[in-house]
């Protein structure tokens, strides 16, 4: 793999580190400014619903520019926004500075997939996306855990210190180590969003919000489920949590080959047994040993999706696809607030705290169905389901952007 997938993958570190890092410390950072726990929160909420606006909005902007100097351009912004964060002397001004960062995790990402794409053959398009969000699922693992240790040994401001010189290490190796990139042959926004005209480009960003909306519906609760079904101390809920994010990691990448030799087939496969896997974690969510199995399974299932699902949606939109790649995702952002929403709705219309486990399964049903529909519908026009060798649409033929 070249190197400038690393820088990619650093840059991807640090925005997960953003987004994740604060959790831990909101008990700090609530008694630093006087607000309350649940104002406090909307640091996190207000940070993703921004990473949704940012990755239309913001990546329907820089489109047409050159690509790596658009990344330059967005880990400077990222850098600012932790600044802000991490000097902020009011909640507003911390605020602004989150809605800073957030808005260029969006656009990195989906301009990063494309770059990172661009940076290999054909047949390892989806390995190479892996290996960037391997950055992200790295956070997942290490976030929340060292951004508390720091926070709490030397101030929360110092999480966010830390993460702007990750920033500017980030900086450095894109600017060194990223190959300069062919301007897109296609500019302007109609051309961009030419993508959304396209059947399959819509069966892919809902796939998107089912896929992550059925595993982080499960998850969003899941320390409910850890001590008030399983048995488990809340001091061991940590530890579990940070299985799921080995989980996650290992599945990023096994995901990422397994798209690789066959796109819409492997994520048929995963979409069956994830589902396979929430339905058992339910039923066994008394069992410890079984949690425990479960919960690794779910993290490793759960985000073997990712890759799969960015190659997918640039792969029917190659004449747009920095807008579809931003697009998938926001997609993916929408999915996490629409699974914590059902889930909750599940917890609170006495269900049991197992029932987002339920929910979670029944939205990858719904998931597993609309692939199988999009993968139907190629057949005769891509031939086998999964052929990756082929890049025409569901609606017509559309050349490869280089």
């Amino acid at each position: 793999m070249p190197i400038g997938l690393i820088a990619l993958a650093l840059g991807g570190f640090g925005i997960g580190l953003t987004e994740f890092g604060i959790v831990g410390l909101l008990p700090e950072v609530a008694a630093d400014y006087q607000v309350t726990e649940s104002v406090a929160g909307y640091l996190i909420s207000g940070y993703a619903l921004s990473v949704a606006i940012g990755a239309v909005l913001l990546t329907a902007a820089i489109a047409r520019f050159d690509r790596k100097k658009v990344l330059l351009s967005l880990m400077v912004l990222f850098i600012i926004g932790n600044l802000i964060s991490a000097v902020a002397p009011t909640y507003g001004i911390l605020m602004v500075g989150r809605i800073v960062a957030a808005l260029c995790h969006g656009a990195f990402f989906g301009v990063g997939a494309v770059v990172a794409a661009d940076m290999v053959a054909e047949n390892k398009r989806a390995g190479a996306i892996s290996l960037m969000f391997g950055g992200l699922t790295a956070a997942n693992v290490l976030g929340v855990p060292l951004g508390t240790f720091l926070g709490q040994q030397l101030g929360w401001r110092s999480t966010f210190w830390a993460i702007t010189i990750i920033g500017v290490v980030a900086l450095a190796g894109i600017k060194l180590l990223v190959p300069q990139t062919a301007k897109p042959q296609h500019s302007g926004l109609r051309s961009e969003l030419g993508a959304f005209r396209r059947g399959q480009v819509w069966v892919s960003l809902t796939l998107s919000v089912l896929a992550f909306g059925g595993v982080i519906g499960a998850y969003t609760y899941i320390a409910f489920t850890l001590t008030e079904v399983s048995g488990f101390s809340t001091g061991a809920v940590p530890w579990l949590l940070v299985l799921f994010g080995v989980g996650t990691f290992i599945g990023n990448f096994v995901g990422g080959k397994a798209a690789d030799r066959a796109l819409n087939g492997s994520l048929i496969l995963i979409m069956a047994v994830l589902a396979v896997v929430l339905g058992v974690f339910a039923l066994t969510a008394g069992n410890k040993v079984m949690t425990v199995i479960s919960l690794l399974l779910m993290g490793t299932v759960g985000l073997a999706t990712a890759p799969g699902l960015q190659l997918r949606t640039m792969k029917y939109a190659q004449d747009a696809p920095i807008m579809a790649s931003g697009a998938n995702i926001a997609a993916f952002n929408v999915g996490n607030a629409l699974g914590a929403w059902i889930g909750g709705l599940a917890l609170a219309a006495g269900y049991g705290f197992v029932s987002p486990l339920w929910a979670g399964a029944a939205i990858t049903v719904a998931g597993l169905l609309v692939v199988t529909f999009g993968s139907l519908r190629t057949q005769g026009q891509l031939g086998p389901v999964g052929d990756h060798a082929n890049a025409a649409t569901l609606d017509s033929p559309v050349p490869a952007a280089k």
